[in-house]
């Protein structure tokens, strides 16, 4: 589950209930069904008629990605790339077919089908191109809808304000009922311009983020597959991956590989 998301939410819901207590003020004066009827009734209806219903009933699948996304390891990535191209070095690149079995990633997994099937290197590449620019479209969607949604909520916050100061302009000749009718009217902007700031839109800033990590790291991954299928060394393939790294992470990746070439040295020396 990513932490951030759900402390996010809660902090900034309950800076707002905290608030409300420290001015003297009642959380159940800020209950009311009919305001958000109209704010989340109204916002989901007309997103539905922005977007197709396919797009609406991914709903729970995308909040899913946003809260339980898996946890991306360039790093990791780059270590069983340059592994990969060792055992490709050392026994041939049919031998990659054994090592499929210890991948876990569907991606690489793919990737190194296609090298192990001989595919031709401007196909594999088309091939995984492809697949990058169709999930980047999915992920999109989801994004949208939040979008959508984060852009019409406070819009119809201002309608249900408008229609509860109709109301209580209706009953001007019961004065002693227009501060609480008044008090109702703007809770509807409250939970538009609330629900839109502090969920909607800042959901749809988490998938724009995720979508453009996965990118990033599934275009290094291809890069990694294109230099397996063009015999690149381990070192030059690694290196050419770390660019995709902060400084930091690069120097995870050199301890790591060092560690490898080491015992693949050690392993030599022991068959000679």
């Amino acid at each position: 589950m990513d932490i951030a998301t759900v402390v996010g939410i809660l902090l900034a819901f309950g800076s707002l209930a905290v608030s409300v207590l420290m001015e003297g003020g009642s959380l159940r004066s800020l209950v009311n069904p009919s305001a958000a009827l109209i704010v989340f009734g109204g916002s989901l209806g007309a997103t539905l008629v922005a977007m197709p219903l396919s797009s609406v009933l991914r709903l729970p699948s995308v909040l899913k990605h946003a809260l339980f996304a898996p946890q991306m390891d360039p790093s990791a990535a780059i270590e069983l790339l340059g592994n990969l191209a060792r055992v490709a070095r050392r026994e041939g690149v049919l031998a990659l077919e054994g090592e499929m079995l210890n991948i876990n990633d569907p991606f690489i997994r793919r990737g190194v089908q296609l090298v192990v099937d001989g595919t031709d290197t401007e196909v594999t590449h088309s091939i995984l191109e492809t697949e990058i620019a169709a999930q980047a479209e999915r992920h999109e969607v989801g994004r949208t809808f939040f979008t959508t949604i984060g852009g019409l909520t406070p819009t119809l916050g201002v309608t249900g304000t408008v229609m509860g100061l109709v109301h209580m302009l209706g009953q001007l000749n019961e004065p002693g009922k227009m501060g609480p009718a008044i008090a109702s009217a703007f809770l509807a902007t409250l939970y538009g311009v609330a629900s839109a700031n502090l969920i909607f839109l800042p959901i749809a800033g988490k998938l724009k983020l995720r979508s453009q990590q996965e990118r990033l790291m599934r275009e290094m991954i291809a890069l990694g597959i294109e230099g397996l299928q063009t015999g690149d060394s381990p070192l030059v393939l690694v290196e050419r991956l770390k660019a995709f790294l902060a400084p930091s992470a690069r120097e995870a990746v050199d301890r790591a590989t060092e560690g490898q070439g080491a015992r693949a040295g050690e392993a030599v020396g022991a068959q000679a």
